[in-house]
């Protein structure tokens, strides 16, 4: 019998919420004080489907909390609408991405709420948990107690943008009408304290997943890349979300101030990307660091073979919007993903960037090095964790307000796989190759997810 992978290893869920006191090794810098939150997928009870992916399970959200020389641990799950019915039927109700023909039939046309399974931000006070197809879920921090779902107009994916100009929240959604995998995208707006400015919605030439996307003090970029949803083709017995390079890449650009109605398509090669380092303007030309993928990882072809696990390498694009036209140049030759920088300077030119990599599998989502990248002088650090172990995406902290760039601390979860568990660890931003300064090891692992975002104290 076949073992899912991502119900195996570190993939598979934990089943039980727990607080932990953890013992601390090393020193903890006296300025990180705050909290670290985590989210990933997590299935509650065993799936509907065969085939089930690491996308689509419960979320779960990870709590280590950093305050007087001390580290604490909480895990809870988001209580989405599914969570809770799923709890009290004791098993598994909806299918994966909602597929009907593996939905019981109790709760067809129910609405699920989604897992909640991708990034926590927080925005104006409120902690949201986010993933792709569902309006935000806010929580309390840092006891991670469910309060509810949170209204900017409907569904939002889970890479909303912080602007440090205006303080505002700029986020999107795709697919984003009552029909399933419509080509109908969403982008708005929300105030420093996160209420709805505005929502508008397009259509893009075809459904794609849409991960994240480019903000830039007056422009949002929209990549819609051929990782489609087709209904027709899922109805068929076919994969829902597939590669099909011969749609083509496109690029929606607008202007923050005039929306929907700036709307200009620029066409890029065929190539996908989950995720963006940050972006800036520089004259006529947006410029955004992403991490780029020849095909899209994890998914299969549109007739269901398996699609080629092609790894991610920091490229550079250059959109000239006076001609219509993007050029890419590949910052670095080591394969990663989950990128990040210093988000004061969001949207600005900037120097500094981390992302996890992988040496030994390039294309495997458990990463084995963290790196850092002075994107001004090419110059690159990297640590690699013992062989067998794997490091979460690298969370950067500035050391205070007056802070040089770059200046800080990441904070990341190893898992130790000789020993089956998980360890908390902090680096020196700038000096990543030193290994973590300290760290609390966790009595049992916490299974590999997404995202995470630190909330200072």
């Amino acid at each position: 019998m076949r073992i899912n992978p991502f119900l195996s290893g570190n993939f598979a869920p934990v089943r039980s919420e727990d607080d932990f006191a953890l013992e601390v090794w090393g020193e903890l810098p006296p300025g990180l004080k705050g909290t670290l939150y985590r989210n990933g997928p997590n299935p509650q009870f065993d799936p509907r489907d065969a085939n089930y992916h690491w996308f689509v399970g419960d979320g779960m959200l990870h709590a280590f909390t950093v305050a007087d020389g001390q580290v604490r641990y909480r895990n809870r799950w988001v209580r989405t609408n599914k969570w809770r019915m799923e709890r009290d039927a004791g098993q598994a109700l909806w299918g994966s991405w909602g597929n009907p023909m593996t939905t019981d039939p109790s709760v067809l046309g129910v609405a699920s709420e989604g897992a909640m399974n991708t990034n926590i931000i927080q925005h104006g006070g409120h902690l949201l948990a986010l993933e792709e197809a569902h309006a935000p879920f806010e929580m309390s921090g840092p006891d991670l107690e469910t309060l509810g779902a949170y209204d900017l107009g409907g569904k939002v994916t889970a890479h909303p943008k912080a602007c440090p100009f205006t303080g505002e929240l700029v986020f999107f959604a795709y697919a984003d009408d009552p029909m399933p995998l419509s080509n109908k995208v969403s982008w708005g707006v929300a105030d420093k304290d996160g209420k709805l400015i505005k929502r508008e919605t397009f259509e893009a030439p075809y459904c794609s997943m849409i991960h994240d996307c480019i903000v830039t003090e007056h422009y949002i970029v929209i990549p819609v890349l051929p990782l489609t949803g087709s209904l027709p083709r899922a109805m068929g017995g076919k994969p829902v979300f597939a590669w099909e390079p011969e749609v083509g890449g496109h690029l929606a650009v607008m202007r923050r101030d005039e929306g929907v109605a700036s709307l200009r398509w620029i066409e890029i090669p065929a190539c996908y990307a989950f995720h963006v380092m940050n972006a800036f303007e520089q004259g006529e030309t947006i410029v955004a660091d992403v991490m780029r993928y020849a095909t899209a990882p994890l998914f299969p072809n549109v007739d269901g073979t398996k699609g080629e696990n092609a790894a991610a390498y920091l490229t550079r694009w250059t959109i000239d919007l006076a001609a219509g036209a993007l050029t890419e140049v590949q910052l670095d030759d080591t394969a990663g993903e989950f990128p990040r920088f210093d988000e004061r300077f969001a949207g600005m030119a900037y120097r500094h960037g981390w992302f996890v990599g992988q040496s030994l599998k390039p294309g495997d989502f458990r990463s084995n090095i963290v790196a850092h990248l002075d994107l001004a002088t090419g110059a690159k650090k990297t640590w690699t964790v013992p062989q067998g172990d794997a490091i979460s995406e690298a969370v950067f902290i500035h050391a205070g307000d007056g802070a040089a760039e770059g200046e800080g601390w990441l904070t990341a979860v190893i898992y130790r796989q000789a020993d089956d568990v998980s360890e908390f660890v902090v680096f020196d931003a700038q000096a990543v190759e030193n290994g973590p300064i300290a760290g609390a090891r966790l009595p049992r692992r916490v299974p590999f997810g997404f995202h995470g975002q630190w909330v200072s104290a």
